[in-house]
């Protein structure tokens, strides 16, 4: 399963996919992480550390390299490691920036030459305390690739969470996890119930 992760800058995504790779691994899977953001330059060192603490495997390419060769060479990897799931961080992009969205197309094209069907599903991270114009994110990175579900970070510290069900009703995604703070354990599985009575 190839699981390309997009979002603007500063939701978390790269912590996002170190967390994920825990439990992916606690559940016995084989993981790789891709570090597909070749513009910020903390961004692969961060992905590698979230690699080493949770037992993935790792790819990035070069410095200001091409995305979707990255994303390429890490799939021809992982399909000759026979690993069950891969989590493909990529560089934080505003909506409104064409170039970077249609770099994004390029990686989903270059990905399903390797790997039949991938990317299986595009995971917009959003920030909670971005309130409304989260949802203009989620339209925008909606009509460019296909977003497939949401998480969504930074709920420990916003009253502003409530664009969570007006993004899920009106876009029809699902919101697969809430990050809670920043440490290891703090990514949970989406609880509606829970969630209503925190808004309450």
């Amino acid at each position: 399963e190839v699981i390309l992760f997009v979002g603007v800058n500063g939701t978390g995504k790269t912590t996002t996919i170190g967390k994920l790779s825990r439990l992916f691994i606690a559940k016995g899977r084989g993981v790789m992480l891709v570090a597909g953001d070749t513009y910020r330059a903390a961004a692969p060192e961060q992905l590698e550390v979230w690699a080493k603490r949770s037992g993935s495997m790792y790819h990035r390419g070069a410095e200001k390299g091409d995305a979707a060769s990255v994303v390429h060479d890490a799939l021809t990897m992982a399909c000759s490691a026979s690993l069950d799931t891969v989590l493909v961080d990529t560089a934080g992009r505003l909506h409104t920036k064409e170039p970077l969205m249609r770099e994004l197309e390029k990686i989903m094209k270059v990905a399903s030459r390797v790997v039949e069907g991938a990317p299986h599903q595009v995971v917009l991270v959003l920030d909670a305390t971005t309130g409304q114009n989260a949802l203009v994110q989620a339209r925008s990175f909606m009509d460019v690739v296909g977003v497939t579900g949401i998480i969504i970070t930074k709920m420990d510290g916003s009253a502003k969470g409530g664009i969570l069900i007006p993004i899920s009703c009106e876009l029809g995604l699902p919101i697969h996890f809430v990050g809670m703070g920043e440490g290891i354990d703090d990514l949970v599985p989406f609880d509606p119930e829970a969630y209503a009575e925190a808004l309450i």
